[in-house]
Parts: structure tokens; sequence; C-alpha cells
């Protein structure tokens, strides 16, 4: 919307109703904003809108607010964001539509490296958490990811936010580093025998993880692979299929070809 429109509704309408800063322009509160907008879409008209964003008051959580409390370093105000949203979303939804949202949107400015930083460790040990709530393995399917991608940062996040969501459809899931020895990457396989390997982080490659994963794709029912987002592998008829999205649609896809 144009300044002229949003000063006409508040001449009009009253809301949203701004605050002044000290030069005397306007500063919006995002709840209202995010309030409006959103029954703006459910009524199509401004006048109906304003009615509702008045009486529904603050807008869901949203990734715009999370955000700013990711940058004011608030882990308080992180907390009651994703708390809110699991009262009206599932823990997946809130992971895909909130969490991760917020921080592509961090990862995309320039010089904010410190608050980006600050989202992805808040992200992981809060994703950590909601691992550990996580029921038992309900399924006798094992799913091995292998990581090759630094410890910290957004594809890190992705890779946590898979292997959440897959415990939590029911599957054991052992998350490793790719740079495993060959023997103890072969006493993984032994160990958790799984149906599916999943293979994350741009170093991932079929040629650097060792003879006991190429026995694996010889043996087509033993495991199936995949790649998951940055991992750069072979594709096509004789490849390994890509999961490029984010991970819900990773698990869907995962637990259809098992």
């Amino acid at each position: 919307m144009s300044p002229s429109t949003l000063r006409s509704w508040e001449r009009r309408l009253g809301y949203p109703r701004p605050s002044r800063t000290p030069g005397n322009h306007r500063a919006y509160d995002l709840a209202e904003v995010e309030a409006l907008r959103e029954a703006l879409r459910e009524t199509g008209n401004i006048s109906s809108a304003v009615d509702v964003a008045r009486r529904r008051g603050r807008g869901v959580a949203s990734p715009a607010r999370l955000l700013q409390a990711f940058d004011r370093f608030d882990e308080g105000a992180a907390d009651r964001e994703l708390e809110e949203s699991l009262a009206i979303r599932s823990l997946e939804r809130s992971v895909e539509e909130l969490l991760l949202p917020a921080l592509e949107m961090a990862s995309r400015r320039p010089n904010h490296e410190v608050e980006l930083e600050h989202a992805c460790r808040w992200a992981t040990g809060w994703l950590h958490s909601a691992r550990r709530l996580a029921a038992s393995a309900s399924r006798p399917e094992g799913v091995l990811m292998l990581d090759s991608g630094a410890a910290l940062g957004l594809e890190a996040v992705y890779v946590q936010a898979l292997e959440l969501f897959l415990r939590r459809s029911g599957l054991r899931v052992l998350l490793l580093s790719a740079h495993l020895p060959e023997g103890r990457f072969a006493s993984a396989l032994r160990a958790l025998r799984p149906a599916a390997i999943v293979l994350c982080g741009e170093g991932a490659s079929l040629d650097t993880l060792g003879e006991p994963l190429r026995r694996a794709l010889r043996n087509g029912d033993s495991a199936r692979v995949f790649g998951y987002r940055g991992a750069r592998l072979v594709r096509g008829q004789r490849g390994v299929p890509h999961l490029d999205s984010g991970p819900a649609d990773a698990t869907e896809r995962i637990l259809g070809a098992l």
C-alpha cells in the first residue's frame, strides 16, 4: 500500500494508528499492520478488515516478528513467537512457516552476520529440545543422515529440521558427519541397517563417502539413497533422487519411497 493510502485509512477509519517519531514520521506497529493485512486478505474490504483486525488484536506469530526478536537478541521473545505458533500450528508447520522463513530472511541481508549467527544458534537449540521430546521410534526402518556441511548456519538448521521431522514420523534416525573414517562409517551401517541414506551439505559426494556406501548403492534393496538440498550428486535414471525443498516435503518423499 502507498503511504497516502495508509494515511487515508488512518484519517477515515482510525486504523492502523501510528505513533510519531521525534522527526514527526509515522511509525506503525508491526502487529497492527500484520493483523490488518491478514484481515484484508480474508474480507477483501478495508472497512470490514479494520473491524476484524480490531477484534482479533495482535496477529499470529510471523517470520517478520521472529526476525525482529533475533535482531534484538531477545531469546525470550523468540521463545514466545514459537510458543504462539505451536498453539495454532503443528510443530512441522511452525518450523516450515515461521522458523525457516525467518532464517531465510536473515540470511539474505548484508552486514547482519552476527544476527544470523545468533538466530542459527537459537534455532539449533530449539530444534535439539524438540528432538528430545520426540516419541521413540515406532517403525522398524532406519535412516542414516550424513552431513558434510558446516556445524552452524542456515543449511545446518535445515538438516536438523529434517532429522526432527523423520524422528517424529516414527523412523529410527542417526545423523553423523559425512567425513567419518571408512571403518566408523561401516560400523554405523551395521548398527542401524538403514533403509535410507540421506546425503546433506554441499560437500556431499558419492565419490567421497567410501566403499561401504558404494556397496549399498550397488545393492539396490539394501538402502535407498537421497541427496538433500545442497548435496552435489549425480542425477537421472541411475543417479540419486534429490530432495530440493523443505524438510516436510523431504520427509514425505522418503516415507513414500520406503
